[in-house]
């Protein structure tokens, strides 16, 4: 039981009402992340699809999607593996690549998918592409975007929140997209906080995983990011720190997830998606 101090009382200003009614809801917002992080969530599942679902529609009128039928069912592909272990399907998701060189994908809110040709030039194979398109499923799945929304609501109302996903181009929105995780086109793309990268590193191991991907790959595509790297940062790597300590932890995990993907290809999970 929460015991409020003297001054929240009805008799109180205005503004000192308002900060322990925020208390309050944030008490009772607490919960935990996939992992068993605290977090706190304070937006409703469909306040976040609204913003995610706007924020692809700007994303799409400012970037043109590839017109190759070859490329565009190999993402789909990579994704609807990805998505059934979970009982999810691909046509409830909405999945673009977009014709962009940028080495850098995303997910939003409101099960949309956006993904730049130009990873599909620097992964390998399918498994190097779940890799990151499982990091970006796995942020959705842990809440992230929310996470960081309701954070930003200290400052900013829900219903100004909405106001601004919903209305026309300016700083805010730009800042609220980017809290979203949207592409730095649109936006100002603030970085995910370590937790949450950890979070998505291995949540995002376990779906390729479970989806009968090597989860080996994982290892290779972050060397050759980081390899990228030290010619021309990619654009992911601008908010999805690469380093040998990230590496190190996947590795640390390899051979747990190297028996899951056994049974999954087991079980018949055999992903057969190509270029």
């Amino acid at each position: 039981m929460v015991s409020l101090r003297p001054g929240c009382g009805t008799s109180e200003p205005m503004g000192t009402r308002a900060c322990c009614l925020l208390l309050l809801v944030c008490l009772s917002a607490c919960t935990s992340s996939p992992t068993g992080r605290s977090q706190l969530i304070i937006m409703s599942d469909s306040e976040m699809g609204a913003m995610g679902r706007s924020a692809f529609e700007e994303m799409k009128r400012q970037t043109p999607a590839m017109a190759d039928p070859v490329a565009d069912r190999y993402v789909n592909c990579v994704v609807e593996a990805l998505l059934n272990p979970a009982g999810e399907r691909l046509m409830a998701w909405e999945v673009i690549l977009f014709d962009d060189p940028a080495v850098n994908a995303f997910a939003l809110p409101g099960r949309k998918i956006g993904v730049y040709v130009g990873l599909l030039e620097l992964s390998e194979n399918q498994h190097q592409l779940a890799t990151v398109i499982g990091h970006e499923i796995a942020h959705i799945h842990a809440r992230h975007a929310n996470e960081r929304v309701s954070t930003n609501f200290v400052t900013k109302s829900a219903l100004q929140i909405v106001q601004i996903a919903a209305g026309a181009d300016t700083p805010a929105q730009r800042e609220l997209f980017g809290l979203l995780g949207l592409g730095t086109q649109v936006g100002v793309l603030l970085p995910f906080s370590r937790a949450q990268e950890t979070e998505a590193d291995l949540i995002g191991l376990d779906l390729m995983s479970r989806a009968g991907f090597d989860p080996r790959e994982s290892v290779e595509l972050w060397r050759r990011m980081s390899a990228q790297a030290r010619r021309a940062p990619p654009e992911f790597l601008s908010t999805h720190p690469s380093s040998a300590r990230r590496i190190s932890e996947l590795d640390a995990q390899m051979s747990t997830y190297e028996e899951i993907a056994r049974q999954a290809r087991a079980s018949g999970r055999l992903p057969d998606c190509a270029l």
